[in-house]
């Protein structure tokens, strides 16, 4: 589907799945605020050819018009936005971005907890082989390291001052037992500072690499392979900083197709309810 007079000057551009986990690409005006209007367009399936040989058939003169396409870390949408809109600049959505860095410190506390069982599990047999009842270790919370580790999961998305009594609790027996997720942890929010306190691209940039030393320095593997990541989109996550734009609204338009499609209890036919789509936000 297309709706070239939907096209405005600032887009976002995402993906969604309709129907049996089949994915369109989806490219909103962010000035249609999720409303009528909205949708530019919808194509199947996320191929950079698929999706450019869409975006063409808006006029050329249009396409020129346009300044900014906010999207995620997906190449081929990278390249088809490049592509159908020479004069855009193309932003990485910032909370993608942020997502991936705490995915780093994630990744870091389920190895430390499968490490915890495997550990239990090998003190179990020791202590049938020895005739002996194997007693866990209780910490002063009332939880077990593996019970430590996995229920730490939401304190390790907030910052400290967020933290409610009892996860400031658990974090301090957390980073006692396990003081390389103190120092990732520290990294992570060092990562959203650069967000929440550069005002500039300069600013960012400086910051960016003073995060990429720290990261060199303490050598945690999820995080070095995050920090290579980041620098070969720097280009696109620092087109954030001038206006702040994120993917948000396509973000949200994706809620909204969900939401329309769990209220007609699910896609059955896939044309008519694009119709019924086209006719909400065309």
């Amino acid at each position: 589907m297309l709706f070239e007079e939907n096209l405005g000057t600032h887009l976002s551009l995402d993906e969604t799945s309709i129907s049996n986990g089949e994915l369109y690409t989806v490219l909103t005006n962010k000035a249609g605020k999720g409303g009528k209007g909205s949708l530019v367009s919808l194509v199947e399936g996320t191929k950079s050819c698929d999706i450019s040989n869409v975006f063409n058939k808006i006029s050329f003169a249009k396409r020129k018009e346009v300044l900014e396409v906010t999207l995620d870390f997906s190449s081929s949408m990278e390249i088809a936005a490049r592509s159908s809109f020479p004069n855009a600049r193309l932003t990485t959505d910032r909370f993608h971005v942020q997502q991936l860095v705490c995915e780093a410190l994630q990744q870091m506390r389920i190895t430390l907890r499968w490490k915890a069982i495997q550990e239990e599990n090998e003190d179990v047999k020791q202590a049938k082989k020895n005739n002996k009842h194997y007693k866990e270790k209780i910490y002063t919370n009332g939880d077990t390291k593996k019970q430590l580790l996995a229920r730490s999961r939401y304190l390790l998305f907030k910052p400290e001052n967020q933290w409610t009594v009892r996860q400031r609790q658990r974090a301090v027996i957390l980073f006692q037992e396990f003081p390389e997720l103190n120092e990732a942890y520290k990294l992570t929010m060092c990562f959203r500072n650069v967000y929440q306190s550069s005002k500039t691209k300069e600013q960012a940039k400086q910051r960016l690499t003073a995060w990429y030393e720290q990261v060199n320095e303490k050598k945690f593997d999820s995080f070095m392979t995050v920090a290579e990541y980041l620098k070969s989109h720097e280009e696109t996550i620092l087109n954030y900083f001038p206006e702040r734009n994120t993917n948000a609204s396509a973000e949200s338009f994706n809620a909204k197709l969900k939401g329309f499609r769990a209220l007609v209890r699910g896609v059955r036919d896939t044309k008519f309810f694009l119709f019924r789509v086209a006719k909400l936000y065309g």
